[in-house]
């Protein structure tokens, strides 16, 4: 698509740097988020973004970060003995490589409570990161430095269940879909910073499918087989089986929680464009995996929010 002056491109350092203003003054940003589009705002604007879904207007939004601050928003001093702060610097370095990923951990005493869980016991929150090889980086980094450090608040760009009666409601991963859906009648009605090619933004990770992101839980971890294992505690775009093996290389194992055992899957488009989800998208985990050493087993562990 040729350059237009209206149309804010996520690899354009300007165009980052000004939808970033716009987010600092209240207005959420629909912008390229690994090989999907997300919802950005600041953390006091969790209503104002739930509201723009259709979600409840209490729901528990999730934290996103630039790379370099992402373990701001977790209490270290409050995770178990077993998974010690380097341990979980470590994870996220990990992870953040290889793309779009979620972490799960004790809520930092400044986080928003809109932006916070209670997990038996644990007061949580969900961080979000889009990867450190997404041109959002820019964006983020942008947005952090304009609020002034506190937290953002981000969600799937997708119009919410609630409204739809769908029994889930898939992460737009084309700008014209998100526009055509949350724009309004002619689409402008949306800050959307789009990724400059949508194919380019998901070949960037081969490893992931366009939905959201899979999420591993930092407070909680079983003993098993003899190690340490993890909790997954949603199936997303990077598979369980990618997520047991970087953490085997670090001595852990993986255990699937309740609503982990079932993988996302991505939006389909009423189109010729849609491409069709591939095995390894739909699959579960295979069941030769399971329950053995280092690999990814079932447990009983509680739903993400």
């Amino acid at each position: 698509m040729p350059d237009d002056p209206v149309r804010l491109v996520l690899d354009r350092p300007d165009d980052a740097h000004h939808a970033a203003a716009l987010l600092a003054a209240g207005l959420p940003v629909a912008h390229g988020f690994g090989g999907i589009y997300a919802l950005t705002a600041r953390g006091d604007a969790v209503r104002r973004l739930n509201a723009l879904k259709g979600r409840p207007p209490g729901q528990t939004g999730s934290v996103t970060a630039p790379t370099g601050r992402v373990l701001d928003a977790f209490d270290l001093a409050a995770l178990p003995a077993s998974v010690p702060a380097a341990l979980v610097r470590e994870l996220v370095d990990a992870f953040g490589a290889l793309g779009p990923f979620g972490f799960r951990g004790p809520a930092a005493a400044h986080v928003p409570a809109g932006l916070t869980a209670p997990d038996r016991g644990t007061t949580t929150t969900q961080v979000i990161v889009p990867g450190d090889a997404c041109p959002s980086q820019v964006f983020l980094a942008a947005a952090d430095a304009a609020v002034g450090g506190a937290p953002l608040v981000v969600t799937s760009a997708n119009r919410s269940h609630h409204v739809t009666g769908a029994p889930d409601a898939p992460a737009h991963w084309r700008g014209d879909g998100l526009r055509a859906e949350l724009g309004g009648p002619d689409g402008s009605g949306l800050v959307v910073l789009e990724h400059a090619d949508d194919a380019a933004a998901r070949a960037r990770f081969p490893r992931h499918v366009p939905v959201s992101t899979t999420i591993l839980a930092l407070h909680r971890a079983e003993r098993s087989h003899g190690r340490l294992h993890l909790v997954l505690e949603r199936h997303g775009s990077l598979h369980a089986d990618d997520v047991a093996a970087v953490l085997r290389g670090l001595g852990l194992g993986l255990v699937l929680g309740p609503r982990a055992a079932t993988r996302l899957t991505p939006r389909v488009y009423d189109d010729a464009r849609a491409p069709r989800p591939s095995a390894a998208t739909l699959a579960s985990v295979p069941a030769a995996s399971v329950g053995a050493p280092g690999g990814v087993r079932h447990g009983r562990s509680a739903a993400v929010r």
